[in-house]
């Protein structure tokens, strides 16, 4: 066809020949053009929340228009008596969810997702040295790490093939209280935090091995009694934020990720409502003091967001793309004492849970100024702490 019409346009005035070619050519192509608008339409964003004290796992999917609609609710297996919290982590594959119990014996416990329907198929637990507040997977799906608070540790135990974890191959002690830890973008370094210590570690990482060793140097301090809780690493790689739980402080390090160490803190902005006074939540022991909890970034960077138990608000800022700056948007707000939530894969949802509403709120991130609209609430299980989201093909 294409030759019929280049013949053709040998007899006709150029411009029109051009126009007749570009013309028949998207035409051609549309097929194909419509392939891949579909394939990418046809992926879908499932949800998972780890409920501590029903000691299960509430299945959602996230509609392209931020609806969500309930898919199920899985069994933990583990002790009768739930733990604290139910901290979920994702392998990089997406193919394998770990939930870890925070009562003996400590578990975590594996599931494989469903790539077509986002359910879960329980594969078996496997043995934690401690009750973890934290899971991460290394880069390669091949190592999961943990930071106990109550053990004052972090741990990293092998993965096996059928994905169960096998006993902890090492054992790092802290300093009080260890509350979060993560592998930077390149897979060599740790950071993990210590919320009664006001240190953050800085470890090299083994990717082969599975093994941490000291960086130089080996700890990063922060204001005293501030409590490093949660970290996050810029979608650029150039920049790592830190949320401290009892100041609701925000700190922005420079990374340096030649030698995988924080570089001198550029900022140190508030997570806490504008009037902050202190009214309790509904129930205590942190009676009139902040209580920050989780942090995170829209995947393009531009928006950071931060969760305030005390208060029941997430808060908002600008980030300066150059600088890593904070700029405030205020405060929305939210669930009632919002220890976990976060950001769809494609930016435009946050999804916030709240320990004492045993619910889920959705709402809509505008693209351009960051501001949250409330879309939605969702019953979960009892006491909802983590949630993760991931896009399936």
């Amino acid at each position: 066809m294409l030759a019929r019409v280049r013949s053709i346009s040998r007899h006709w005035p150029f411009t029109r020949a051009s126009a007749s070619l570009k013309a028949l050519r998207a035409i051609v192509s549309l097929p194909l053009a419509t392939g891949l608008i579909m394939s990418s339409a046809s992926a879908a964003s499932y949800v998972y929340v780890g409920n501590a004290d029903s000691q299960n796992i509430s299945v959602l999917e996230l509609k392209t228009n931020g609806d969500l609609a309930a898919i199920e609710t899985v069994a933990v297996p583990g002790p009768a008596k739930p733990g604290g919290s139910l901290p979920l982590a994702i392998s990089p594959e997406k193919h394998r969810l770990y939930a870890g119990l925070r009562n003996e014996p400590y578990t975590a416990v594996t599931f494989d997702i469903d790539a077509k329907t986002g359910k879960l198929k329980l594969v078996g637990p496997g043995p934690l040295a401690d009750s973890m507040a934290y899971l991460t997977i290394d880069r390669t799906g091949r190592f999961l790490l943990g930071a106990s608070y109550g053990g004052n540790k972090v741990t990293v135990n092998a993965i096996g093939p059928n994905g169960v974890i096998a006993p902890a191959q090492q054992v790092v002690a802290t300093e009080p209280n260890a509350h979060c830890i993560i592998v930077d973008p390149t897979n060599r370094y740790v950071l993990h935090t210590s919320l009664g210590g006001d240190v953050i570690y800085q470890q090299k990482f083994d990717a082969k091995a599975g093994k941490l060793t000291p960086n130089d140097p080996p700890t990063v301090s922060v204001k005293a009694k501030g409590g490093p809780r949660h970290l996050v690493f810029s979608p650029d790689k150039k920049f790592v934020y830190l949320l401290n739980e009892l100041d609701a402080a925000i700190y922005v390090f420079p990374w340096d990720a030649a030698t995988g160490t924080l570089k001198k803190e550029t900022q140190v902005a508030s997570a806490l409502p504008t009037g902050f006074d202190g009214k309790p939540f509904e129930g205590k022991p942190f009676e009139g003091k902040p209580w920050a909890a989780d942090i995170h970034l829209t995947p393009d960077g531009k928006f950071l967001y931060a969760s305030e138990r005390t208060s029941n608000t997430i808060a908002g800022f600008r980030v300066d793309p150059k600088t890593g700056a904070l700029t405030s948007l205020g405060s929305t707000a939210t669930e009632k004492q919002p220890r976990g939530f976060n950001i769809d894969p494609s930016g435009r949802y946050l999804l916030a849970v709240g320990q004492l509403s045993n619910s889920m709120t959705a709402y809509a991130i505008d693209k351009s100024k960051g501001n949250l609209t409330k879309l939605s609430e969702t019953a979960v299980g009892r006491n909802p702490n983590w949630v993760e989201i991931v896009n399936l093909p």
